[in-house]
Order: structure tokens, then sequence, then C-alpha cells
């Protein structure tokens, strides 16, 4: 076997468990999850174990020589503990497997513990001196154990050539190892960093729902308590309830926002022709203010759903609500309509309006959050419909044409055929 293949042998053991730590610390920071010492800790074990076990000398009379890598690992990651155990085992295999001389032994890894201690004291911490000095003391010693144990027989020359060639490799492939973990360390920091801005940038998305859907029943609180008159009874009692309602649904949303991380649904048994009378009898105000005449066709009988009653009513003023906003002034005639269609498992409303309507480029991006082409729109409310519905396993498709008006079509299935 070459010079080569050793040295690439040797790698394997000593990257392979290095890698999986790296993996497996990349893992957990994406699960939110503390990674912990043990695991960096098995991973220098392993290393350790495989290249004693394993690792090929570059000559017959030279052990191989790696085996000091993970402890160097241990010492650049500050983990003095960890790097005493890492010795006591290296000085054990060194004596008991090749020979060399303990009390030797304990004074090469008692420098590498000075060592580490004086760099520590050290405002700034520098890998590249440590290894160095690592490296210089490990010649030391090497040349001691080559000229008393490893080949005391050989040449003087012989045994500067060896150990030249051997301390060469030795920092070569240190300082691979090192910066290999050094760039896996920054890879896992990169995507560290990546996720937390991922989880900012759902918590922004999340204040923009919440902000954005919060403005619709304080609008209707507003609406109702203007128009509310301390000296009219029936007007209290028809718009009191209204009001309550309208703040309990804002609580709701902002629960919304106390776990952001996923919209919630309870769903129950309801009945879908109660929820659109009620979206007429809320709404009717709106729409004779905005002078647009407005037709729900609600059926007689009940139509059964499990759902969740305050957001299937959420998404309904949304709709509504755009298709309001959508109006074209240009016209005389505007109009809001309401209807249902039924078919064997699903249940769809139908809500068409002869707004100013959207072009197809305007179409395709409708349920892109923060896409709107309103100008004081936040983007937000027909991503927020969408998954709404996706979360009762229904759908939501748009139909639209500039200038002539919008079809909005929310399917979903019935009460028999959910989950």
């Amino acid at each position: 076997m070459t010079y080569i293949e050793i040295i690439l042998n040797n790698c394997i053991y000593l990257f392979c468990p290095l890698s999986i730590y790296l993996l497996y610390t990349i893992y957990n920071r994406n699960i939110d999850k503390e990674t912990g010492d043990l695991a960096f800790e098995i991973a220098i074990l392993s290393s350790l174990y495989f290249i004693l076990r394993f690792g090929l000398p570059l000559h017959e009379k030279y052990p191989t020589m790696m085996y000091d890598i993970p402890l160097l690992l241990c010492y650049c990651k500050k983990r003095p503990k960890f790097a005493l155990l890492v010795s006591l085992l290296i000085i054990a295999y060194q004596t008991a497997f090749l020979s060399f001389q303990p009390l030797l032994l304990i004074l090469e890894y008692t420098l590498y513990f000075g060592l580490y201690y004086y760099q520590n004291k050290k405002k700034e911490w520098h890998v590249k001196d440590f290894l160095q000095a690592f490296i210089i003391i490990k010649s030391f010693f090497l040349a001691l154990e080559t000229f008393l144990v490893i080949n005391p027989i050989g040449t003087y020359q012989a045994n500067i050539i060896s150990l030249f060639i051997l301390i060469i490799i030795l920092y070569f492939i240190a300082y691979l190892v090192l910066s290999f973990f050094q760039k896996g360390e920054k890879i896992v920091e990169l995507n560290n960093d990546l996720y937390n801005i991922e989880k900012e940038k759902e918590l922004r998305s999340s204040l923009f729902k919440v902000t954005h859907e919060i403005k619709n029943p304080i609008a209707v609180c507003k609406g109702y308590l203007d128009m509310l008159d301390i000296h009219n009874e029936k007007k209290l009692k028809k718009y009191i309830p209204i009001v309550k309602e309208e703040i309990n649904r804002t609580l709701i949303l902002m629960d919304d926002f106390l776990d952001y991380t996923k919209i919630k649904i309870e769903k129950e048994e309801l009945d879908l022709c109660f929820l659109l009378e009620e979206m007429e009898e809320s709404l009717k105000s709106l729409f004779k203010e905005k002078n647009i005449v407005s037709r729900f066709c609600i059926p007689e009988t009940e139509i059964y759903i499990l759902g969740d009653y305050n957001r299937l009513k959420q998404v309904l003023i949304n709709l509504l609500k755009n298709a309001v906003e959508a109006k074209d002034e240009q016209k005389s005639d505007s109009f809001i309509w309401v209807f249902t269609e039924e078919e064997k498992d699903t249940i769809s409303i139908i809500i068409e309006d002869n707004g100013i309507g959207m072009d197809q480029e305007t179409l395709s991006h409708i349920s892109e959050m923060f896409f709107t082409t309103k100008k004081r729109g936040s983007g937000l409310g027909v991503g927020l419909s969408k998954e709404i519905i996706e979360l009762h396993q229904g759908s939501l498709i748009y139909q639209s044409e500039k200038g002539k008006g919008t079809r909005v079509k929310l399917t979903l299935p019935k009460e028999e055929n959910m989950t």
C-alpha cells in the first residue's frame, strides 16, 4: 500500500465520526435542540478507537502517530477535562502496545495540558499557534522515542529523515482535520443563523397576519358603535351582542399570535347555512354603505360539516371584504352574489362580484404571502384564508377577468368525509 493510500485510510477513520457529529449537530439545531458535550465526546472517542484499532503506520517501525489528533481537537474545542481522559487512554495504549516509556509519555501529555492553559490565558485564542506549539512538543518527544525505543539501532541520518517525514505528514493531516472541523462548525453556525432567520420571518409573517385580521373585527365594532344610540333600546340589544362576538374573534386571533408556528382549528359539527345567514346579517350595513347590492342564496335545509366556526367565519369575512374593496366605481350596478353548490361529497360556497377583477399575472400570485395590489394592503388575507381552508381539507379557487369581476369558490368536504 502506498503512502497516499495509507494517509487516506487514516484520514477516513478520523473524518467519519467527526462528519457524523457535525450532521447530528445540524439536525439538532434544526429541531431547536441543544447537542450537548456527549455527542462531541463520542465522536472523539470513536475517532481515537478507529485510528488505534485500524490505523496504518507510514513505516513498519513507527506507529500511525494520528492518535494525537483527536486530543488536539479536544484542546481546540476547549474541553480540558475530557482531553485529560483522552491523554490517559493514549498513554495507556502506547505503554501497553508500543513499549514507550511511561514517564516520558506523562511528561509529554502534561506539557500539552500546560500549553492549553498558557494559550487559554491569552486574550485571543489562535488555533494555528496552538497547533504549531503542539507539533514542536510532539517532535521533541518523538525524537527521544525514536532514538530510545522505536529505532535505537538505526543511523542518525535515517532516523532524522524518518522523523522529518512523520512530523510533516502529522502536521499536514492535523491541519487538514482542524480546518475541516472549523469549516464544519461554521456551516453549522450558518445553518443555525438561517434557521433563526426563517423563524424570525415566520414570526413576522404571523405578526402581519394578526394585525391584518384584527383590523376586520375592530372595524366592525367601530361601525356598530358609531351607529349605537344609548337611548335606543332596540339598537342596544341588536348591536351589543355583535360587538361582543367580534371582540371574541379578536381574542382568538391574538391566540394565533401566541402560538404562531401553525394556525390551529377546532372542528365541531356546524350548520353552514346558519353561518351564511350570520354573514348576511353582519355585513348588511357594510353593503348598504358601499352601495352594493348583495344577494345571498342560502338553502332552506341545513348543511352540516365538521369545521371551526370562527375560522370559517374569518375566511368568509376576508373574501366578502375583498369583494367589497374590489368595487368598480365606474359601475352603478355593483353586486355581490353568494350561493352554494352541493355535490355528493362536497359543498361549495361561491362568491361572485362584478368589480374591477384581476389580470392573469395578478391572479397567479394571489395566494402568495405579502403580494397585494392594494395601497394599504398587507398581502396576507388570501394566504391566511387558503391556509385555513386547507386545514379543513378543502380548497379555495379564484377565477377573475380584468374589468369584469371575480369568482371565488370555497369547497369543503361534507361531515361524513372529514376526519
